[in-house]
C-alpha cells in the first residue's frame, strides 16, 4: 500500500474510533439535563439518582471523547498538510468558534457541575448542565459546518498564486444547505444511541437485580425506550431531507448509494442489489418501482442521474479520471446505516410494549441489553463511513481531490509506525472505557441516594465533602 492508502486508512479508523463517543457525549448530557430538570421540578429522588447515574457515564464517556478527538487534530498536520493548507482559511473560522467558544463553554461549566452538588444553588447547578448541552451542540454545529464545506463548498474564492480556497463570507459557511440538513440529522441520530444506551442499562439491572431500584430503573427504562422512538422518527424526517439535498449538490453519492448505473425516470429503490466485483455493473437486484425518484427528487416520477452519465459529465468538467467512489461500500453502508437504525426504533417499541403496565421483563431478554445500544452506534457508524467514502475522489468535492491533500513529504513507514502506535494506544483506552463503563453500571445507583440541599447555607456540617460522585 502507498502512502495515500495508509494515510486514509489511519484517518478512517482513528476518526471511526473517536466518533463512538460522539453521539453518546451530545445525547447523554442532554439526557442527564432533562434528568436533573425533572428532579428540580419535582423533587422526586429517582431522578436525582438517575442524574447522578447517567451523569457518572456521560463524564467517563466524554474523557475519552476528547483524548481520541485530539489525534484528529495532529493528523491534519501529519498526513495530510497539503489538504490542510487548501482549507484552512475556510476552516480556521468554524473550528476556532468550535475550540474558543463549545469546548471552553464545555469545560468551564462541566467543572462547575462536578463540583458544585452541595455548594451552588439547585437552579445555578442545573444551569450548569444545560450550558454543557449548549456547548456540545454548538461544538457539533461548528464541526458538521466544516465537514459540510467538504460536501458543498460555498462562501469562498480560489486563489490560485497560493493554491488555496480563501474565506469570503462566513454566514455561507455557517448556513450552507447541506450543513441545515445535516445537523438536526446528526442529532437525532445521536439521541437514538443516547436512548438506547439509557434503555439497555436499565433493562440490564431490572433483569439481573429486579428487586434493586425496580421502580427507578423502570422509569429508566420507559425514558430509553420513548427517546428511541421519537428519535427515530426524526432521524427518518430528516433524512428524507438530506438525501434531496445530497442528490443536489453530490448526485454521484446518490447514484452510488443505488448501485444507479444508468439515469432512470421514474428511478427505483434498490433493496437488494448484486453486483460485480468491481463495482461497474449491476448483475441482480430487487427493486421499490419509483421510491428512489421521490426520495431524491421528491417526485415520485423525477428524474435521477445514473452513475455511467454523471462519470461522462464529470470527465468533461475536471479532466479525465475515475469519478466513481467505492460502490460496493457506499451501497452496503447505505443500506446499513437504514437497516440497523429502523431494527433499533423497532426494539424500542417491542421493549415498551413487553413492559407495559408495570409488567417485569422476561429473563432472556438481558441478550438485548447490550446489542440495544450498540445497533444505533452501528447505524452512526455506517453513516459516516457512507458520507464520507461516498464523496471519494474528493477531499472537497469538484475542488480538491484526495491524492492531492496527503503530506508530500510522507512516508509509507512513517505513516505506519503512527498507525501502528495508534493502534496500541486506542486499544489500552478501549479496555480503560469499557472497564470504567462496566464498573460504574454494575454499580448501580449506590451512593446517589439523598437530595442534594438548595444552597450552601442549608448544607449540613459535613458538606464540605464531595458525594460519591467526585472522580
Amino acid at each position: 500500500m502507498d502512502t495515500l492508502d495508509l494515510a486514509r486508512w489511519q484517518f478512517a479508523i482513528t476518526t471511526v474510533y473517536h466518533f463512538f463517543f460522539v453521539p453518546v457525549t451530545i445525547s447523554l448530557v442532554a439526557i442527564t439535563a432533562g434528568l436533573q430538570t425533572a428532579w428540580y421540578r419535582t423533587g422526586k429522588e429517582k431522578y436525582l439518582r438517575l442524574t447522578k447515574f447517567y451523569g457518572k457515564l456521560f463524564l467517563i464517556n466524554i474523557a475519552m471523547g476528547v483524548v481520541t478527538g485530539l489525534v484528529q487534530e495532529f493528523q491534519f498536520g501529519m498526513n495530510w498538510s497539503d489538504y490542510s493548507r487548501f482549507v484552512g482559511d475556510v476552516f480556521g473560522a468554524p473550528l476556532a468558534l468550535e475550540g474558543l467558544l463549545a469546548f471552553f463553554l464545555e469545560s468551564t461549566f462541566i467543572g462547575l457541575w462536578i463540583f458544585g452538588w452541595e455548594r451552588l444553588p439547585r437552579l445555578v447547578h442545573l444551569g450548569c448542565i444545560w450550558m454543557v448541552v449548549l456547548g456540545t451542540q454548538l461544538s457539533a454545529y461548528f464541526i458538521l459546518a466544516a465537514n459540510s464545506w467538504m460536501q458543498n463548498p460555498v462562501g469562498f474564492r480560489y486563489n490560485a498564486s497560493r493554491g488555496r480556497a480563501e474565506l469570503t463570507d462566513i454566514w455561507a459557511v455557517l448556513t450552507n444547505k447541506v450543513v441545515l440538513v445535516t445537523y438536526p440529522h446528526t442529532i437525532f441520530a445521536a439521541f437514538m444511541v443516547g436512548g438506547a444506551f439509557v434503555a439497555g442499562v436499565a433493562l440490564w439491572h431490572l433483569i439481573r437485580r429486579p428487586s434493586v431500584d425496580r421502580e427507578v430503573f423502570r422509569t429508566a427504562l420507559k425514558i430509553g425506550a420513548v427517546i428511541v422512538i421519537a428519535a427515530g422518527a426524526g432521524v427518518a424526517i430528516s433524512g428524507d431531507q438530506q438525501g434531496k439535498v445530497m442528490t443536489e449538490v453530490q448526485p454521484m453519492k446518490m447514484a452510488a448509494a443505488e448501485a444507479l448505473y444508468e439515469t432512470e425516470k421514474p428511478a427505483s429503490f434498490s433493496v437488494f442489489t448484486v453486483g460485480t466485483l468491481d463495482g461497474s455493473r449491476e448483475i441482480f437486484s430487487v427493486k421499490l418501482p419509483h421510491l428512489l425518484s421521490f426520495l431524491a427528487t421528491g417526485n415520485f416520477n423525477g428524474e435521477v442521474k445514473g452513475i455511467n452519465s454523471l462519470q461522462a459529465a464529470y470527465e468533461q468538467l475536471y479532466g479525465p479520471g475515475s469519478y466513481k467512489p467505492n460502490i460496493p461500500l457506499t451501497y452496503w453502508t447505505f443500506r446499513l446505516m437504514i437497516g440497523v437504525g429502523m431494527a433499533s426504533a423497532v426494539l424500542a417499541v417491542w421493549l415498551l410494549w413487553t413492559t407495559r403496565r408495570g409488567r417485569a421483563p422476561a429473563r432472556w431478554l438481558i441478550w438485548l441489553a447490550a446489542p440495544l445500544p450498540l445497533l444505533p452506534l452501528l447505524a452512526n457508524t455506517y453513516g459516516w463511513i457512507f458520507t464520507e467514502t461516498g464523496r471519494q475522489p474528493w477531499l472537497v468535492f469538484g475542488l480538491l481531490p484526495t491524492a492531492s491533500g496527503v503530506s508530500p513529504g510522507t512516508t509509507s513507514g512513517e505513516v505506519i509506525t503512527s498507525l501502528a502506535g495508534f493502534t496500541v494506544l486506542y486499544g489500552v483506552l478501549a479496555v480503560v472505557e469499557v472497564k470504567l463503563m462496566v464498573r460504574t453500571i454494575r454499580g448501580g445507583l449506590a451512593g446517589t441516594d439523598g437530595p442534594a440541599p438548595d444552597s450552601p447555607d442549608d448544607a449540613p456540617d459535613d458538606a464540605a465533602k464531595p458525594l460519591s460522585f467526585a472522580y
